[in-house]
């Protein structure tokens, strides 16, 4: 039987992002090294992980179920 509720699910998985509150905890040379791992090179902006919740979040995903979206940059893929 398929239960049509309207209700999607996905999930988001944010890699290491440069914040306030990641700097103060794992320190801040530590978070540069950290985001150098990525195949990207680099930390994540925070306004790059609200972009992919948002369109989530959107009618754009409306045929969007049962994923993840991964804003790591690349990190999981390697």
């Amino acid at each position: 039987m398929i239960w049509r509720t309207g209700i999607r699910v996905n999930v988001l998985s944010p890699g290491p992002t440069r914040t306030d509150l990641a700097a103060e905890v794992v320190g801040a040379s530590d978070m540069e090294a950290l985001g150098a791992m990525t195949p990207l090179g680099r930390l994540g902006d925070p306004a790059e992980t609200a972009s992919a919740a948002a369109f989530l979040a959107s009618c754009d995903s409306s045929f969007m179920t049962g994923a993840e979206a991964f804003v790591d940059g690349g990190l999981a893929q390697v």
